[in-house]
């Protein structure tokens, strides 16, 4: 195992991690935002990664629909990740904006079913859907069967790191 993955042997970073939470009220209950907020920091230390970053906890509608608007996928699914690093057509990312990574969003209700079906806690399964959506926010993908090794080796040593 890579010394990186205990979370204690994490190097410091230069510059400020900022990690805004957002869970949907019918999930406030069910959902630690601290622990949401922790993990992110977590992956983005782990990864030596800076910046800002958004994780929204959503229901299946609400996901549904940004599947469709912006993948043209019209169901839901477990977790998207929108960057604000990607090229954005002719448009110039601001100075201002330039720490910003994008967001997570996890649908609730999916994630608990994945969770049951998997016989594990709902809190694992927001953990890895967290990681692996920043993950693809810092570039990683799951395409090709070599960056799909590559990820998921990442994703379970971060996951290890967490305990």
């Amino acid at each position: 195992m890579d010394e990186r993955s205990s979370v204690d042997e994490i190097p410091a970073l230069q510059g400020d991690i900022t990690v805004d939470v957002q869970v949907a009220r019918a999930f406030e209950a069910e959902v630690s935002e601290d622990r949401l907020r922790h993990v992110a920091e977590i992956v983005l230390r782990h990864e030596q990664t800076a910046g800002q970053l958004t994780v929204v906890i959503t229901d299946n509608v609400g996901i549904q629909e940004l599947s469709r608007d912006f993948l043209g996928i019209d169901e839901p699914t477990d977790v998207l990740s929108f960057s604000a690093q990607e090229a954005a057509g002719p448009f110039v990312v601001a100075p201002e904006a330039s720490d910003d990574l994008g967001d997570v969003i996890v649908a609730y209700p999916y994630a608990l079913a994945q969770a049951d079906e998997l016989g594990h806690p709902i809190t694992d399964e927001i953990d890895l859907l967290v990681t692996h959506g920043i993950l693809h926010l810092l570039g990683y993908d799951h395409v090709t069967d070599d960056e799909r090794a590559a990820m998921w080796a990442r994703q379970d040593e971060i996951l290890e790191g967490l305990g």
